[in-house]
C-alpha cells in the first residue's frame, strides 16, 4: 500500500567515499520513497572497526545533501548495539547459535561457492554447542541454524529470488569473531528497528536476499517489499568491476555542478534520454520505474568528466 506508513531506507556503509554508484542508489531510493509519500531513512553502516571512519560518514551526509537528496531521519548503525545484542539472545534462546572454528582460507580452499561469490558454509561445526555462560562468552564466530526450505522474497523489478538459503550460502555468520555483529544480522535488526517496509537497492545484493529473510523470520521481524535496480560499472583489464575506485565525490564535486551530475545520473539510470541538468525534485515530479532502464551500465571517469559507454554484453 503507498502511503505515510511506508519507510524506504539508504544504508551505505562508512568504508570509503561516496562514488557515482552511491548517488544513483541514494536518487533511485529518495525517487521511489518519495513518488509514493514514504519516509526516507539514511543509516550509516560504521560497525566495520577496520574500515569504517568517522570522517567518511560526515562525508556521506555532506555529499547526498550536496546532491539534494534530503532525508527523515539519519541513523548511526553502532547506535543499535543494545538490539544486535537482543537479536543474539533470542537466537540464542532458539537454541540456533553455535560457534564455528572454520577459517576463512580453509572454507576457500574448499572451493564451494555462495551466491553471492563468498565461501559455501558446510556446516563443519553445527554440531558445537555454546559455552555454558552463553554467546557472550565466545571467542569465535557464531553461526545461526537455519532451516531447509525454499523461501521467495517480494521483488518487483521481475527477478526471481526464490532459493533454501540453507543449502545456497550454509548457516551463516551473525557475529564476527572480533564481537561485531555480521552484515546480514545487523542489516534486519537495523530495518525492523526503523520500521522499514520497502528495501531498494542495487543488484548486485539481491543474490543474499532470501537468506535476510529466513533470519527475519527466526528473529519474527516484518518482511520488507524489495526493488533492485541497475549498477553502474566500470571497464578494469577487460573485466567489468562495480564502479567504486575511479572517481569519488570529492573529485566529482570540482568537475560537476550538482544539477550537472544528477542529469548525468538520470541518465545512466534510464529517467532523461540527455544529461541535461535537472535535480531530484524535478525528476520526482515525472519519476515511474518502468523509465529506469534493466540493464547495468558502463562508465568511464575519463577526467574532467564521467561517460557513459553503454550496456555490458
Amino acid at each position: 500500500m503507498t502511503g505515510p506508513g511506508e519507510v524506504g531506507r539508504f544504508a551505505p556503509s562508512t568504508t570509503g567515499p561516496a562514488h557515482p554508484g552511491t548517488l544513483l542508489a541514494a536518487l533511485l531510493g529518495w525517487l521511489d520513497a518519495r513518488s509514493r509519500s514514504a519516509r526516507y531513512v539514511l543509516r550509516l553502516e560504521d560497525l566495520d572497526p577496520e574500515r569504517s571512519r568517522p570522517e567518511w560518514s560526515v562525508g556521506l551526509r555532506r555529499d547526498l545533501d550536496w546532491l539534494g537528496l534530503p532525508f527523515d531521519a539519519v541513523e548511526e548503525q553502532h547506535a543499535a548495539h543494545a538490539e544486535h545484542a537482543d537479536a543474539l539472545d533470542r537466537l540464542a534462546a532458539l537454541g540456533r547459535l553455535y560457534p564455528c572454528a572454520c577459517t576463512r582460507t580453509q572454507l576457500r580452499a574448499r572451493g564451494e561457492t555462495a551466491p553471492d561469490g563468498s565461501a559455501r558454509y558446510p556446516g563443519t561445526c553445527r554440531g558445537r554447542a555454546l559455552p555454558a555462560a552463553g554467546w557472550r562468552a565466545a571467542s569465535e564466530p557464531l553461526r545461526v541454524r537455519l532451516d531447509r526450505g525454499e523461501i521467495a522474497p517480494r521483488e518487483e523489478s521481475g527477478l526471481d529470488l526464490r532459493q533454501d538459503p540453507s543449502r545456497a550460502f550454509g548457516d551463516p555468520v551473525v557475529r564476527r569473531r572480533d564481537g561485531v555483529p555480521a552484515y546480514h544480522l545487523a542489516s534486519v535488526v537495523d530495518d525492523a528497528r526503523s520500521g522499514v517496509t520497502r528495501v531498494v537497492r542495487g543488484r548486485d545484493l539481491a543474490a543474499s536476499t532470501a537468506l535476510q529473510l529466513a533470519l527475519r523470520r527466526l528473529l519474527g521481524l516484518q518482511e520488507p517489499d524489495f526493488r533492485h535496480h541497475l549498477l553502474l560499472l566500470e571497464e578494469r583489464g577487460g573485466k567489468l568491476a562495480k564502479l567504486h575506485g575511479a572517481v569519488g565525490a570529492d573529485e566529482l564535486r570540482a568537475h560537476y555542478r550538482a544539477r550537472e551530475l544528477c542529469g548525468f545520473l538520470a541518465l545512466a539510470a534510464g529517467l532523461r534520454p540527455d544529461a541535461a541538468p535537472t535535480d531530484p525534485a524535478e525528476l520526482l515530479r515525472e519519476f515511474d520505474w518502468a523509465k529506469v532502464g534493466g540493464e547495468d551500465r558502463v562508465v568511464r571517469w575519463a577526467a574532467p568528466r564521467l561517460v557513459l559507454i553503454g550496456s555490458p554484453p
